[in-house]
């Protein structure tokens, strides 16, 4: 058996379960835009199974088209046969990185990742330095590049790194007068650097709920970028730091205001150590109590109604990948967003289907992560909403740039930030 063989030989029977029927070329995003057999889930298990029959090795080519995928998981939500194609990519991409190492750009960033210190630093001062490079675009917390950089679209629109990250605005425990719970809250890195004021918000939200909060100093990044990417044992560094700082923290309760890491404490940890039972087990106990910030709300605190003030808009969901498809959590939002007064809500056609972000694919491949965001902005242009509401910082940047660059008006914001503006006008 050769080497690329051996790094797959453990899938082969449920790569065999793949009838190659193409169910999955209905709902791929990628294949929408492309129409290539390689850009489809069938085409990638087609790939995986040249290599474990010898016919193919793993090399440059076979690595650019397993990351030629969003993650969005709908090949398998379709799959009539059951096949986890999304987590046979996965692995197609963890024997790419055994075999030929990872890119070298993103082994510098995940080098860069690693150093929670270093990247703390980093990002604090992209934070403080970033108005230099970086223009403000009116009416939405939205930038674009003053200069040419490097990886990145000149089109692009970002959202600014904040001024001050989100854990340095508060102290370590926020507290409450009556507390009926405490939990701790996992930032992850977005909310922490960029949408603070997403974190602001479920800080805020959850204090009127009596809830008291802990933001551990000492967390760090899920690692699910670097698990995505197919690095498996530096992903393990990561979550093993954030089991062992979360599993010490006299907490009822984790909370995430991110489906993605919500998803890496829930699903992904405890697969990880799937040959570790110790960390395995600790995982476990974690994902039991960790919970995506609507999820909370609604089958926890059982949020506050009495007291919500009236918003007046119409407002459309987007529901993320690893929400909808990954944690399963589409209803509670939609929950949040009924209790708000004056709240009109109109679902959009397809409420589910990828934005085109990806992580870092969106990077990678602009232009077709655009066309595939081009899709999300029309469907949302036809309900005629006011607001658009997500419950994740990279679908909320990523549909922003959409929305700039099709000429919408209307803003993207978290869910909770809805909740928060309902209690605000509540007290006045």
């Amino acid at each position: 058996m050769n080497k690329d063989k051996q790094l797959l030989s453990d899938i082969e029977d449920a790569i065999a379960n793949c009838m190659k029927c193409g169910n999955c070329m209905e709902v791929c995003p990628i294949y929408k835009e492309i129409q290539t057999e390689s850009a489809v889930a069938r085409g990638k298990l087609s790939l995986i199974e040249a290599v474990l029959n010898g016919n193919a090795d793993i090399t440059e080519g076979f690595d650019a088209r397993m990351a030629m995928c969003v993650s969005c998981k709908a090949c398998a939500a379709k799959c009539p046969c059951g096949v986890k194609a999304d987590e046979l990519i996965l692995r197609g991409r963890q024997a790419a990185v055994k075999s030929r190492g990872l890119n070298p750009i993103k082994k510098n960033v995940f080098k860069l990742l690693s150093n929670r210190t270093l990247f703390d630093l980093a990002l604090r001062m992209a934070g403080l330095f970033g108005p230099l490079q970086m223009k403000k675009l009116p009416g939405r917390l939205a930038v674009v590049a003053r200069f040419p950089m490097p990886g990145l679209d000149r089109r692009r629109i970002l959202a600014p790194f904040a001024a001050t990250p989100l854990r340095c605005q508060f102290p370590e425990t926020i507290r409450v007068d009556k507390p009926c719970m405490k939990v701790a809250f996992f930032t992850g890195c977005t909310i922490n650097y960029v949408y603070t004021d997403i974190g602001q918000a479920v800080i805020n939200v959850l204090k009127a709920n009596d809830v008291e909060i802990t933001m551990p100093a000492m967390q760090h990044c899920c690692g699910t970028p670097v698990y995505m990417s197919g690095d498996v044992e530096m992903a393990k560094v990561f979550a093993k730091h954030n089991i062992e700082i979360f599993e010490h923290v006299n907490a009822d309760y984790i909370v995430a205001s991110c489906g993605s890491c919500a998803e890496a404490f829930k699903i992904e940890y405890p697969e990880l150590f799937h040959d570790d039972p110790d960390l395995q087990a600790r995982a476990r106990k974690l994902a039991l109590k960790t919970y995506e910030i609507s999820e909370f709300l609604v089958d926890i605190v059982k949020f506050r109604k009495d007291n919500l003030g009236q918003i007046n808009a119409t407002v459309t969901m987007h529901d993320p990948c690893h929400m909808a498809r990954g944690i399963k959590v589409t209803t509670q939002p939609r929950e949040i967003l009924a209790a708000i007064p004056g709240v009109r809500f109109v679902e959009m056609k397809e409420p589910a289907r990828c934005c085109g972000a990806g992580g870092s694919f969106s990077l990678a491949h602009y232009d077709i992560s655009r066309k595939i965001n081009d899709r999300k902005i029309a469907d949302i242009a036809s309900t005629a909403a006011d607001i658009v509401a997500t419950s994740c910082g990279s679908c909320r940047m990523h549909i922003v740039d959409g929305l700039v660059q099709n000429g919408k008006a209307q803003d993207c914001v978290h869910v909770v930030q809805l909740l928060e503006r309902a209690y605000k006008a509540g007290q006045s």
